[in-house]
């Protein structure tokens, strides 16, 4: 049992307050996933540029010097946002590979990487993870979250979602994956690898290979309903926007709501008490095998 919100705001009046209700949201949702929390937000895209983020369980020391460190190595200046046990490293787009080789080499964790998604998540109750990454703060189009109750792997930072395997793509999933080991080696003969042995990340893997290989979003949320086993609901979240699947049987609990101002994503309703307009929006509970996405 886990907890899963979602934000996409059609105003940009709200996106001051994304992480604000983001963060509402995500708390609301404790009681669905004490264990750890992970959030996903999707800022301004900068141009010819990435933002890498990266995770370390000490680091005053990882981060300390990095930024000198790792422009010299990789030849391009770097600026580098430290948050917490987490960092954003904003790199020429060109140098990105090289950037995460060496961040890897140092073993630092990829969290993600893209010209507008940023990914904190962090071990401990959701309320306390927002306080250490001060995601109140942070402003975005939109963004998705998740709160963890372990079932099948350890309770780690690198088991908590929100799960990223390609550019600015992101995956949170509420249920369990009978085929993931099989999934898994499917991807890897295709050359797409994960870091974790958590089936949400085989999900964001297959969803990404989807994609690379010219689906849409729609597409390839589509696949998951032929080749992926299991019980899930999906929130994907892409530099445009989101989408929502359900599987068949659909037993994970999910409701949508949407106003002129925004859709929300959550598992259940009490997440949106207090949205603004929540009273207006059309709320309903998204079909089995039926997808749901919103892009700008």
């Amino acid at each position: 049992m886990c907890g899963i919100v979602g934000l996409f705001l059609k105003q940009d009046a709200l996106r001051p307050r994304l992480g604000e209700l983001l963060t509402d949201m995500l708390i609301t949702m404790t009681d669905r996933g004490p264990d750890s929390a992970g959030i996903a937000i999707y800022g301004d895209a900068e141009s010819d540029s990435v933002k890498i983020t990266v995770q370390s369980q000490d680091p005053d020391t990882a981060f300390s010097g990095l930024e000198a460190a790792l422009s010299d190595e990789i030849g391009v200046p770097v600026t580098i946002r430290v948050i917490d046990t987490h960092a954003v490293v904003n790199v020429p787009a060109a140098s990105k590979d090289a950037a995460i080789a060496a961040l890897e080499a140092r073993g630092l964790r990829i969290m993600g990487a893209g010209a507008a998604m940023e990914i904190f998540k962090e071990v401990g109750l959701p309320k306390d993870v927002a306080e250490r990454f001060d995601l109140r703060s942070m402003g975005g189009s939109h963004g998705i979250g998740h709160t963890r109750m372990a079932t099948e792997s350890a309770v780690t930072t690198m088991g908590a979602h929100p799960f990223s395997t390609a550019d600015d793509q992101c995956l949170v999933h509420n249920g369990s994956l009978s085929n993931h080991n099989q999934m898994r080696r499917k991807l890897a003969k295709k050359g797409v690898f994960t870091r974790s042995e958590n089936d949400t990340e085989v999900g964001a893997a297959y969803i990404s290979s989807r994609m690379a290989d010219g689906a849409s979003l729609r597409e390839a949320l589509e696949g998951t309903l032929e080749d992926l086993d299991g019980f899930f609901t999906f929130v994907t979240g892409t530099k445009n926007g989101f989408g929502v699947v359900r599987d068949p049987i659909a037993c994970k609990p999910a409701v949508m709501a949407e106003t002129d101002d925004y859709v929300a994503f959550a598992s259940e309703y009490r997440a949106f008490a207090d949205l603004p307009g929540i009273e207006n929006a059309r709320v309903w509970e998204p079909e089995p095998a039926t997808v749901y996405f919103w892009e700008r």
